[in-house]
């Protein structure tokens, strides 16, 4: 009971959960039983996972033979996020959130021709999220990717937008060796805030300049873009400052843009599989009323990314195997 008490509030609220428990069986569990449960089993939990992190990140004892590495053919990737939740005291706080996948190729029609062509996408996708600073959340996303055996992939990516957290902190970090890619439609997203500037929200030549921009920047030609934005900068000097730092994103990620590369090498330039993680967090932290104590989320986060990763009965079960306090 204790067990579907709190899946159940990984999905939902307590009071929810309550009546949910009542229409079914005729159980009376109330919505503050089911919050304690939820509090003391998400602490269990989230035990687990530090212990995890502590043995991902530990260095090998002296005269200790360690497992031999099989390198893995599958190509893998991590991508990351940030989701504002509401705290109590607090306002609202980034709970960082992470994700590892695997990579497959699958036909799709493409836009223009309408032909099938091979495209990358993200398949068996985890999750992790922490309510902090990028070093406990590098650990908790490192510990996830190498419980996914991630290390061994012989070439694997990290997918994330602007964000410095992710390219100053978490990447060079824990993720030195994987290729780095900013989302493409974070991309896109700078593109028509400069175009916006110039020609105005909603204009038909606002558009205009961002298709016309697309072409270079999807063939990785990250500063051509650039150089149009600057040319932009010296025609408006009112706007200069403006369009200068968009020229600048572009400029300090043009390695991180190399969707032509990307593509033909078969790996997704898109971060959709952690846009749809933070979707789903946030609709269970950020629901009209919420209010969260840092405690009783931090409690409930790992009972929702494991739900999202489809390993609540064996987070549930590994918890039993931890050593008493």
């Amino acid at each position: 009971m204790a067990k579907l008490a709190v899946e159940l509030c990984g999905r939902m609220t307590p009071a929810e959960t309550e009546t949910i428990l009542d229409k079914l069986g005729g159980i009376t569990f109330s919505d503050t039983s089911v919050w304690r449960r939820v509090q003391t089993w998400g602490a269990k939990i989230k035990a687990l996972e530090e212990l995890r992190q502590v043995e991902a990140t530990a260095l090998p004892q002296r005269g200790t033979v360690g497992p031999g590495a099989v390198p893995l053919s599958k190509k893998m990737g991590v991508g990351m996020d940030g989701v504002l939740i509401p705290l109590r005291k607090e306002g609202y706080t980034e709970l960082k959130v992470g994700c590892v996948f695997e990579i497959a190729m699958r036909p799709e029609p493409d836009a223009e021709t309408d032909e099938p062509v091979e495209r990358a996408h993200a398949v068996n996708t985890t999750y992790t999220a922490v309510l902090g600073e990028p070093e406990p959340f590098g650990k908790a996303l490192w510990a996830e990717a190498c419980r996914r055996q991630f290390p061994y992939c012989y070439d694997t990516e990290v997918i994330g937008d602007g964000a410095k957290w992710i390219w100053q902190n978490v990447a060079p970090e824990h993720f030195s060796t994987s290729r780095q890619v900013v989302d493409w439609y974070h991309a896109k997203e700078h593109l028509y805030t400069a175009a916006h500037l110039v020609h105005g929200e909603g204009t038909a030549e606002a558009t205009h300049w961002v298709k016309a921009m697309e072409k270079p920047l999807y063939q990785g030609q990250a500063w051509e873009v650039s150089h149009q934005i600057r040319d932009l900068a010296q025609e408006h000097p009112t706007l200069a400052p403006k369009l200068q730092t968009e020229a600048g994103y572009f400029e300090n990620n043009r390695r991180r843009m190399q969707y032509l590369e990307l593509r033909e090498d078969g790996f997704p330039i898109g971060s959709g599989m952690v846009e749809s993680g933070c979707k789903q967090i946030r609709a269970r932290f950020a629901g009209a009323g919420m209010r969260w104590s840092r405690p009783g989320a931090e409690n409930l986060i790992p009972i929702r990314t494991a739900l999202l990763s489809g390993r609540f009965d064996e987070m549930w079960s590994a918890v039993y195997k931890l050593p008493p306090n």
